[in-house]
């Protein structure tokens, strides 16, 4: 599902900045499932998205090259746009 998504944040210079935080938050809020692309701070990418899906409430989907793909559900049913089947 995260393949033909573009990164909606990308983490720079300055690392995990509360703007970094902020644009997540938004981002997950409002699309649910995202890319994070990690232009600076590629080393320390595992340690980010482990801080990002602890603090915000996510899930982290997989990590592939410098993209982080996270998802967190919205709480209101109505509002969610992933949506998977059931199994069995």
């Amino acid at each position: 599902m995260a393949h033909g998504l573009n990164p909606v944040v990308m983490v720079g210079k300055n690392g995990l900045t509360d703007g970094v935080w902020q644009a997540v938050d938004e981002a997950l809020e409002n699309h649910e499932l995202i890319k994070i692309k990690f232009i600076d701070f590629k080393d320390s990418k595992q340690e980010i998205a482990g801080q990002l899906t602890k603090t915000l409430s996510a899930e982290l989907i997989g990590i592939i090259g410098n993209i982080v793909i996270l998802y967190r559900q919205n709480p209101d049913e109505e509002k969610r746009i992933v949506i998977f089947e059931k199994t069995r």
